[in-house]
C-alpha cells in the first residue's frame, strides 16, 4: 500500500480491489483504474467530517462510506477528500454521491490496514473477484496480542533505576517491538506500572506540546521511589496513528482543531490503541496484579478487559506549560482523563 501498489482485501461479504489515495498518483490511478468507475472509500469518521450522512447509502455512519465516481470526483478531488489538511484551503466540488457499500467487512479491515501503514485511510476501490492478497482474518491476526512473546532481554542500567533490567516483546508478523523495564525486586506487592505510549516528539524531542516527556520521567521516579513496578513502552504512537498521522493532526491542531477532532477528521478513532498489548505483556511476565500509575481511565478499563487485576489507580500528574494547557483540558473534558 505504502509503494502505491493495489491490494485486494477479502472478507466474508465479498472482495475489494483498493488503490490507497496517499500513495496512488494519476498515472497509478488510470492503470488501476482506466475506465474511471473506482469509487472513493472513506472511514466513518471522515465522512462524518464531510457532513456525508444525510444519504441514505451513508446514512450508518458507524459503517465505512463509498462514494460513487462522478466527472468531478477526479484524482486532485479524492485527494482533497482524503487529506483533511487541505479541508480549509481546498473548496470540495461536490456534491458527492454515496453508494451501497456490499463488502463491509473487507472495507473495515481495509482501513484497518492502512492505519497500521501509518496511512490515511481513504482508497479507490473497484468490486474484485480474483484472489485476495489479504483476508478479514490476516489482518485481525497480525497484531493479536496473544501472538506476543518474550524476545529478549537484558540488564539495562538507567538514570532511575541502575540495576534496571529491560525486557523486549514481538509478535511473528508485526515488526513493532514493544519493551517492559522491570525496576526495583518483587516484594509480595503489587506492582506500580506505567502504561506508556511512545512519542517521539515528547519523550526524545522533548516537545512542550504534550506531557509525555515529563510522564516518562515522572513514572521512572515513582516506579523506583516504590521499590517495584514496571513500565511498559507500547509502540503505539499518536494513540495508535502513527507518527507521520500524528504530525498531520499537529497541522491540524495548528488551524484550531483540539486532539480529539484532529484524529477524527483524519479518518481515525479518538483513541485507537490496544490495552491488551500492555496486559499480555503483563501476563508473561507473570504479573497478574498491578497498581496502575495512570489518570486515565480507558486503560484501566483495558487492562482489566484482558484479564489484569488493577488493585489501585495511582494518579500521575505533571505540571503543564502553555504550550499543552489546551491539550491537557482535552485530555480531561473530552477524553475523561482524571486531572
Amino acid at each position: 500500500m505504502r509503494r502505491g501498489w493495489p491490494v485486494t482485501v477479502a472478507g466474508d461479504d465479498g472482495a475489494i480491489r483498493l488503490l490507497a489515495i496517499e500513495s496512488a498518483d494519476r498515472d497509478r490511478l488510470a492503470t488501476f483504474d482506466p475506465d474511471g468507475q473506482a469509487g472513493v472509500l472513506l472511514s466513518p469518521s471522515r465522512a462524518t467530517t464531510l457532513k456525508l450522512g444525510n444519504q441514505r447509502a451513508a446514512g450508518d455512519m458507524a459503517r465505512p462510506v463509498l462514494l460513487t465516481r462522478t466527472p468531478w470526483l477526479d484524482f486532485e478531488t479524492a485527494v482533497a477528500l482524503a487529506d483533511p489538511q487541505m479541508d480549509l484551503a481546498t473548496p470540495f466540488k461536490g456534491p458527492f454521491p454515496a453508494t451501497p457499500l456490499g463488502p463491509v467487512t473487507a472495507a473495515e479491515a481495509a482501513l484497518e490496514l492502512a492505519r497500521r501503514a501509518g496511512m490515511l485511510p481513504a482508497f479507490f476501490l473497484l468490486p474484485a473477484t480474483d484472489n485476495a492478497d489479504v483476508t478479514v482474518a490476516d489482518v485481525t491476526e497480525f497484531a493479536a496480542p496473544a501472538n506476543l512473546a518474550i524476545a529478549s532481554r537484558a540488564r539495562l542500567p538507567v538514570a532511575a533505576a541502575e540495576t534496571a533490567e529491560i525486557v523486549a516483546f514481538r509478535t511473528p508478523d508485526d515488526p513493532t517491538d514493544h519493551v517492559a523495564l522491570l525496576i526495583g525486586t518483587p516484594d509480595g506487592r503489587s506492582p506500580l506500572v506505567r502504561l506508556h505510549s511512545e512519542c517521539l516528539t515528547g519523550d526524545v524531542l522533548r516537545s512542550l506540546k504534550c506531557d509525555c516527556g515529563p510522564q516518562l520521567d515522572a513514572a521512572l521516579a515513582a516506579i523506583a521511589a516504590s521499590g517495584w513496578g514496571v513500565l511498559l513502552y507500547l509502540r503505539q504512537e499518536g494513540r495508535g496513528i502513527g507518527l507521520i498521522n500524528k504530525l498531520r493532526a499537529y497541522a491540524l491542531q495548528d488551524q484550531g482543531f483540539d486532539t480529539v477532532d484532529a484524529n477524527l477528521r483524519l479518518g481515525f478513532a479518538v483513541d485507537s490503541r490496544d490495552f491488551g498489548v500492555a496486559a499480555r505483556m503483563l501476563a508473561l511476565l507473570n504479573i497478574d496484579t498491578v497498581r496502575l500509575l495512570t489518570n486515565n481511565p480507558a486503560k484501566v478499563a483495558g487492562l482489566e478487559a484482558a484479564g489484569i487485576v488493577v488493585a489501585e489507580r495511582v494518579p500521575h500528574i505533571v505540571a503543564s506549560n502553555p504550550h499543552n494547557h489546551d491539550y491537557l483540558a482535552t485530555k480531561r473534558d473530552r477524553t475523561g482523563h482524571q486531572l
